[in-house]
Order: C-alpha cells, then structure tokens, then sequence
C-alpha cells in the first residue's frame, strides 16, 4: 500500500503544472488554481490505481470493448475503452467514465488512461457555452456522439498510466498502438 501510494504522489508531482519563468509574477490565485489542478490529479491516480488489475476495472462496472481504437486520421490510438456509463457526466476526478488500456504482450491488459465525458446542454455541437474543465484544462468538443444513443459531448482524456509524448490531455497518444486484427472493422459500402 505505502508503494503504490508513493507511486501515485511521485506520478502525481510529474504531471504538476510548469513551474513559471523566473520573472513572472504568480498570484495567490493561480498559486491555488494549481494546487487544486495537482490535487485533483492526485485524487485520479489514487481512484485508478486498483484499475491497473484488469479485473478489478471489470468488477467496478467498466465494460470492456473487444476493439482496440487507433487514430484514423493519423499516429497513435487510444487502446481498448472501457465505459462506466454511471459516471458520464462526472466532473469528479475519481470517477473517470472511461478508462483505456492497450495489450501488455502477455495476453492481458496494461491501464495507460482514463477519459471523462459530459454532455452538451443543448445538444448543438455548434455552441460550447457549457464547456466543462478539470486541472484548468478545458474539455475538448463538442463532439457528435461515437456510437449510436451517444449524445453531443465534452471529452477530457488524461494519460496517466503512460506518457503521451504529444501531452497528457492529448486524444490520441503515438505511444499507444493497436496490434493487427484488434481494431473494428470498416463498415461495408452500401449495394
């Protein structure tokens, strides 16, 4: 227990804001935006870490999905979702929606990140006056949804578990990839 709560806070510290320039002035404001940005990544790492068992994800109520997603549109994927629905639209850094994670090459699965989603209020992907943030980081969107009964959404991904060289709120990581045959099939075109 005293390990992996070191992990956490050793993690936890390397996600921390940058430190500001020399000559910057920093208010007490910002001083305590990022203390509550470190503490709320803290709270993730501290909620997630049992997820590093695959197993226990499943127990939690995160369904996996038999695709590993990989970015069409360029390098890097997300790995396999795993979705907890009870926690969509939770702002709570504990209780991420999805959690992903890619294969570990022994058969099982390794936890790289998680990703919380929050519905748009009105529905319209061409309005954001309801843009959710966590850690001062505003989510993404709004997208249109992913899968059939999906609403318009925010989504805010954090790599944890697994450095993404292009940021840790970053969509895709190029870190990540998904082995041949892993990923969903192209719909067939129309007759």
């Amino acid at each position: 227990m005293l390990r992996s709560l070191a992990l956490v806070l050793t993690t936890a510290a390397s996600l921390a804001l940058p430190a500001p320039a020399a000559n910057a002035t920093v208010s007490a404001a910002s001083d305590a935006d990022a203390a509550r940005a470190a503490a709320a990544r803290a709270a993730v790492y501290g909620a997630t870490a049992r997820y590093q068992q695959h197993s226990n994800a499943v127990r939690a109520g995160y369904v996996p999905d038999k695709y590993c997603v990989a970015n069409r549109s360029g390098a890097g994927a997300l790995g396999y979702p795993h979705f907890n629905h009870a926690y969509d639209n939770s702002v709570d850094p504990a209780k991420p929606a999805a959690l992903y994670y890619e294969d570990d090459g022994h058969g099982g699965k390794r936890l790289v990140g998680v990703q919380w989603v929050v519905y748009d209020r009105d529905g319209n992907p061409a309005t954001d006056d309801d843009r959710p943030a966590m850690f001062g980081v505003p989510f993404t969107g709004p997208h249109r949804g992913n899968f059939p009964g999906q609403p318009v959404h925010y989504a805010l991904h954090l790599w944890l578990w697994k450095k993404n060289p292009l940021g840790a709120y970053e969509t895709f990581n190029p870190a990540v990839t998904c082995l041949p045959g892993t990923t969903r099939p192209a719909p067939a075109p129309p007759a």
